[in-house]
């Protein structure tokens, strides 16, 4: 399957995205994603295979996988640009969204400026906020997670520096009256806590909510099965 595809965004800055148009039904509206922290468009490979026949579009935000890596500029509104000019670059008129992790606050501020274009939000294990970093959790991500699990070349050094730089603490409650799935794990060292859920449920009127009890904040590596068949069946319903 070939489903590489540029654009380029800000300028020079390109950004790199799987996009699964040549193997689905058009009639399908499609779904985006908007990975991890530090993953990229290619950790998704097994699932846009799953979501077939739907197109699906996912996206590498700047400084991860193949898309270019700026010293600066890699705030909430950069990494809206980036998924913003890949729903032009993909000629979406319409969409379903969805966002793992910190990629739920580039999601959530995305449909804060284009709600009229999205049909469904599934958020994954991630506050309705969008988080600033402090300047120990630069060296402590990189020596401690990224360089033990061999993901330091998915993400670079001087995207983890900006995203410490250039990261704000700002709410994102949004109005939203459309469907949201919400899936979560039950363990300890999820990010949804007792007053996280309750914010979720006081944000959005169509909310349907999956905790997955066996897995903390990676609910793609533990529950993976049941994640994907989750989102399958909320996206196939609506």
């Amino acid at each position: 399957m070939k489903l590489s595809s540029v654009i380029k965004t800000q300028g020079e800055i390109r950004i790199a995205y799987l996009d699964s148009k040549a193997f689905a039904d058009e009639k399908l509206a499609p779904l985006v994603v908007c990975p991890g922290l530090s993953e990229t468009a290619e950790d998704y490979l097994d699932f846009i295979k799953f979501m077939l026949p739907r197109r699906t579009i996912v996206l590498s935000f700047r400084g991860r996988g193949l898309s270019d890596t700026p010293i600066h500029g890699y705030n909430l509104n950069d990494h809206v640009i980036d998924l913003e000019q890949v729903i032009m670059d993909a000629q979406l008129r319409e969409l379903h969204l969805m966002a793992f992790s910190r990629g739920v606050s580039y999601a959530l501020g995305y449909t804060r400026r284009n709600n009229d274009r999205i049909k469904s939000l599934m958020l994954l294990d991630y506050p309705l906020e969008h988080r600033s970093m402090d300047e120990d959790w630069v060296h402590d991500y990189i020596e401690h997670y990224l360089k033990p699990t061999k993901r330091i070349e998915l993400i670079r050094e001087e995207a983890v520096i900006g995203i410490q730089l250039d990261s704000t603490d700002e709410e994102l409650s949004i109005a939203f009256n459309k469907p949201v799935l919400l899936i979560y794990g039950g363990l300890e060292g999820s990010l949804i806590t007792t007053e996280q859920l309750e914010r979720y449920k006081d944000s959005f009127n169509c909310l349907e909510i999956v905790r997955l009890e066996n897995s903390s904040h990676n609910i793609r590596d533990t529950e993976g099965v049941k994640l994907n068949q989750s989102i399958k069946e909320f996206i196939d319903k609506l």
